[in-house]
């Protein structure tokens, strides 16, 4: 990984060593859907990390790939990014989102991360121990890629990874902030460091998964994603 204080092109891409410790690590992890990959023709050991320019105004955070993300390479492309997409689009232009085009277009203009950046199979949540496995590297790509500050974190995974390689104290905040009434509408500042020992702040600002499995959440998360993007972006 590089070091925070080197030059970074305005859009973040993973160079070789980077993408190779990733490599690395899912050849060890059990687990990898690796009949999606083989459908669309996808190497299922290549990450799918959207990153994306590295002055972002805002990251998004979410769990991990899903099906359609393999088909493109690209995170945040399946039903419950295209919902974050449109919704964005229309905050940004005023009107609905044309096509399936504009939304990949206007992805390179935000930071887009996950958990772990390979589909798991059943869609099912990785375990614990393959996010801590892939969480310092996932860590110090948020790190060393993106000058921002300000992440919209999607869903309770998403949220509480953050709490990682925190003390217990930490871990007990970002839990309890996430029962808050106020989740959906405050934020909770963090610090991350790097194991190099690069450290940043961060403001997490939590939402509902965005999945149409999240019945409790589905119909009001556009307007809970419009009134985040009112505080982020005005």
């Amino acid at each position: 990984m590089k070091a925070t204080s080197e030059r970074r092109p305005a859009s973040a891409k993973l160079d070789q060593a980077e993408r190779e410790a990733f490599r690395a690590l899912a050849a060890r992890t059990d687990g990898i859907d690796v009949e999606v990959y083989q459908k669309f023709d996808k190497d299922p050991l290549e990450p799918i990390v959207g990153l994306g320019r590295v002055d972002a105004p805002i990251a998004f955070f979410g769990r991990d790939p899903g099906r359609e993300e393999v088909r493109h390479g690209e995170p945040f492309i399946g039903a419950g990014g295209q919902l974050v997409r449109r919704e964005l689009y229309r905050h940004l232009h005023g009107e609905d989102m044309p096509d399936f085009e504009a939304g990949r277009a206007l992805g390179h203009e935000f930071f887009w991360v996950n958990t772990v950046p390979y589909k798991p199979l059943g869609n099912r949540a990785w375990s614990m121990a393959v996010k801590r496995r892939f969480q310092p590297l996932m860590q110090q790509l948020l790190i060393d890629n993106w000058h921002g500050r300000d992440i919209v974190t999607l869903g309770r995974e998403a949220f509480l990874w953050f709490g990682l390689a925190q003390e217990r104290e930490v871990r007990q905040q970002l839990e309890a902030f996430w029962r808050r009434d106020e989740c959906f509408t405050e934020y909770f500042e963090i610090e991350l460091a790097t194991e190099q020992g690069a450290a940043r702040a961060f403001r997490l600002y939590p939402l509902p998964h965005p999945s149409p499995r999240n019945r409790v959440w589905f119909d009001r998360f556009p307007a809970l994603l419009e009134a985040r993007l009112q505080q982020l972006l005005g």
